[in-house]
């Protein structure tokens, strides 16, 4: 189902819709329900839900890369794990994110675009999106003299890591930076913590195109927690300012294809379903099993385990079933995200449940 064409959005309407999964109150029923699948494969792996066609990126090539223009001297790497983002200049090659999962294929590929369009296919600028090692693992492979470009975080992140392979940055910037070179500009802003303390946008306004990672995820829902965020309510906010900027192409940093602006309206859509469904559930989980059985055994960790665990299984469960077919691995990360989801509420917005306080 193409994202026009998903039914209209409204908490009311969705959470009526979603009545049933969450009237159930039996921990045996919901623990686990969503996370396991119906079928497992000979070696007892699981099967997920089809990936639907329009989640597909291109297809990489024998060497297991695939790189493409985005438009002009704007060009994108991908191995359907990871992606990367170059432009080619007058005087050289600006490189956006360095993954090690694609490593030494970078350098095939801004070689196979770079003999064709005859710029030089050197790297003189390398900017890190943020300090994860899976998204700048392979800086070491650029050399000393290249300048690598940062928000002033990420600097005191990767002094603090201490690893070979992402070397410091040698340009950091706290707000705005503008990046120019041969010709070409880059645009790098800091819009507060999101997914990471120092994760930042990378705007190409001359080819209307906004990188920004671990944030928006074309076709597929977030990764497992919401992306693994360290702030669920900025991470959740950086998808609106994410829209706000003027872009028509997306890089979000994951995965097999690039975006465009109905992706982002998706997953803010897919959000607010988890998020409506979410703060149902908690509401609406009986918690009475949960301190009747483990309160009689002391043991505070189960009750909290078991009862979140059962509220992030009915909140998930009419969202995975809704965008199921339409956001790949919906079936896969929609209980994790819905918990992740639920401890941000219960932490950053009071949504207690049961832990509130006690009349």
């Amino acid at each position: 189902m193409s994202p026009e064409l998903l039914p209209p959005t409204g908490r009311r309407r969705f959470l009526k819709g979603a009545a049933g999964a969450l009237a159930v109150p039996a921990a045996a029923t919901l623990v686990g329900a969503l996370a396991e699948p119906a079928h497992a494969d000979e070696g007892g792996l699981p099967d997920f839900a089809p990936i639907p066609a329009a989640s597909v990126g291109p297809t990489p090539n024998k060497d297991g890369y695939y790189v493409g223009q985005i438009a002009g001297n704007l060009y994108w790497v991908t191995d359907s794990y990871y992606q990367s983002m170059f432009l080619t200049t007058t005087r050289g090659v600006v490189l956006v994110d360095a993954p090690p999962t694609i490593g030494h294929n970078l350098l095939r590929a801004i070689d196979d675009i770079t003999r064709a369009n005859g710029r030089p296919s050197k790297v003189t600028h390398l900017v890190y999106s943020h300090s994860h090692a899976d998204h700048i693992g392979a800086a070491g492979l650029f050399g000393t003299d290249v300048v690598r470009i940062s928000h002033a975080a990420t600097a005191g992140l990767l002094a603090r890591a201490a690893d070979p392979n992402r070397p410091l940055p040698t340009v950091t910037f706290h707000d705005k930076y503008q990046l120019k070179v041969g010709g070409e500009t880059l645009r790098l802003a800091y819009h507060g913590p999101n997914h990471s303390p120092d994760n930042i946008f990378v705007h190409a306004p001359e080819y209307a195109t906004l990188m920004l990672v671990d944030v928006l995820y074309p076709g597929w829902v977030p990764f497992k927690g919401l992306a693994v965020s360290q702030d669920i309510p900025d991470w959740i906010k950086a998808q609106s300012i994410a829209m706000d900027y003027p872009w028509q192409t997306f890089v979000g940093g994951h995965l097999g294809r690039l975006g465009v602006r109905a992706d982002g309206a998706l997953q803010i859509q897919y959000m607010d379903d988890l998020e409506a469904s979410t703060r149902s559930a908690i509401a609406s989980v009986d918690p009475s099993p949960f301190f009747d059985k483990y309160g009689a055994q002391g043991n505070s960790w189960a009750i909290f385990k078991t009862f979140l665990d059962a509220v992030a299984d009915a909140a998930a469960a009419p969202v995975a079933a809704k965008y199921t077919g339409v956001l790949a691995a919906a079936d896969v990360f929609t209980q994790d995200n819905a918990w992740a989801l639920l401890e941000s509420l219960r932490i950053d917005a009071g949504v207690l449940g049961p832990f509130g306080v006690r009349p």
